[in-house]
């Protein structure tokens, strides 16, 4: 490799970016804003669309950690490939829906996909880039999150308004078709292993160190996967995920639920306001993952923590345009910030060659909170007949996972060979 010319990590950074955006942006964040076309649509209650929400995050818990582990073993391209295929037809099929069984096995199987797709491209940061860069890459990773969502927000309302009933189904055929394009290009460009283009991760030297083990010749086997979860603090640093997934995920999906049917505001700003937050969270990886690179993981994630709690509990308590836009401000500058250091702490616990696998595991943690988290979201929303609560609830999820992060101890150099 010649030194100072431009390296392809940066181009399978981007392919990363892609993948996120069409993963996450498309096929989960849109939902928050399709969610109350669907429920006049389809006649379904709060708890039901909730449930729609759990099924798409139990097919990513399920992916989640198999896909992390398949990427370890048969690579990251292939593997982000075809989960992207399997999301964009699924995500198409949606628009069909009649009826709850069938919106719910199309939302399980987008989740399978989103799973898949998500966690290996975030897990492309630890095997391209050396660790002191590891958060940053990641952040780019993540910024597609925001990319999506952003672009969610703005596609989403006119696709509503023009279509009229059957607005949402055309919303969930048009951003379908985007993510099996994405799909293709994706394919053509992303590579697993810096080794793969003959190259050492950037941020490397061949007299480093990391290099011997960025670098390996063979794939991962299953005494390799078992250094994953025989590590106390990779379970540990599972169980701090745990409650993001809890928390976040009541916030997402009842955000413009919330705006709409129990403020009043209308749908179209409701859905602006959501692309306020996706525009914003388009730099929070990066701003966070650098934060987490000079301050440490653990600091890092408690002070994102404390921010996010702090914006759910307003969105909950200051019922006023202020208070509305303040929330939105705080989350969208926070929003992907506890994944995209999860991501990075993956890679310094486990090594570049296991990160895939290592921040599956740990995503078992976190989809699992992400699992209960809209149904419970939902059931106190029906209970309470208000979403004051569920939203206080989360804040208070989230300051628990505060305190938790504060306790997350530093990987030892040993503990990433």
């Amino acid at each position: 490799m010649k030194k100072g010319g431009f390296h392809y990590g940066w181009v399978v950074i981007f392919m990363g970016l892609l993948t996120t955006i069409a993963a996450h942006g498309f096929g989960r964040m849109a939902y928050t804003i399709i969610l109350p076309a669907m429920k006049d649509g389809l006649k379904f209650d709060y708890t039901q669309l909730g449930l729609l929400g759990t099924g798409n995050f139990i097919g990513y818990l399920s992916m989640a950690i198999i896909g992390g582990f398949l990427a370890a073993r048969f690579g990251t391209r292939i593997v982000i490939t075809l989960a992207l295929v399997l999301m964009g037809i699924t995500m198409m099929l949606t628009g069909l829906a009649q009826t709850f069984r069938f919106a719910f096995t199309m939302r399980l199987l987008t989740g399978l996909g989103n799973g898949a797709a998500y966690v290996p491209a975030m897990a492309l940061g630890s095997a391209w880039f050396a660790m002191k860069k590891r958060g940053f890459a990641t952040g780019i990773v993540s910024a597609g999150i925001g990319m999506g969502t952003l672009i969610s927000g703005l596609v989403v309302p006119p696709i509503l308004k023009a279509f009229g009933a059957d607005g949402w189904r055309y919303s969930w055929y048009i951003l379908g078709g985007a993510v099996l394009v994405v799909s293709g290009i994706v394919f053509l460009f992303v590579r697993s292993r810096p080794e793969e283009k003959g190259l050492l991760p950037v941020g490397v030297s061949g007299n480093d160190a990391e290099a011997s083990v960025s670098t390996p010749g063979g794939k991962a086997s299953a005494l390799d996967w078992s250094m994953i979860y025989r590590k106390p603090s990779v379970w540990y640093l599972g169980a701090v995920y745990f409650f993001y997934g809890l928390s976040y995920i009541i916030y997402m999906v009842f955000f413009a639920a919330y705006l709409v049917k129990e403020m009043g505001y209308s749908q179209a700003w409701a859905g602006a306001l959501w692309a306020t937050v996706g525009g914003l969270s388009i730099f929070c990886g990066v701003i966070w993952g650098g934060i987490s690179d000079r301050l440490g993981r653990s600091r890092g994630a408690a002070l994102a923590y404390l921010v996010l709690g702090a914006s759910y509990i307003i969105y909950a308590l200051v019922k006023v345009k202020f208070g509305f836009y303040l929330s939105a401000f705080m989350f969208g500058l926070t929003a992907w910030s506890v994944p995209t250091i999860m991501a990075a702490a993956a890679g310094d616990f486990v090594g570049p060659r296991l990160a895939p696998a290592g921040l599956g595991f740990i995503t078992l943690f976190f989809g699992i909170g992400q699992a209960i988290g809209p149904a419970l979201g939902g059931y106190l929303a029906d209970v309470s007949h208000s979403f004051t609560l569920p939203f206080l609830v989360a804040g208070g999820i989230s300051l628990v996972g505060m305190v938790l992060s504060l306790y997350l101890k530093k990987p030892v150099p040993e503990e990433a060979n």
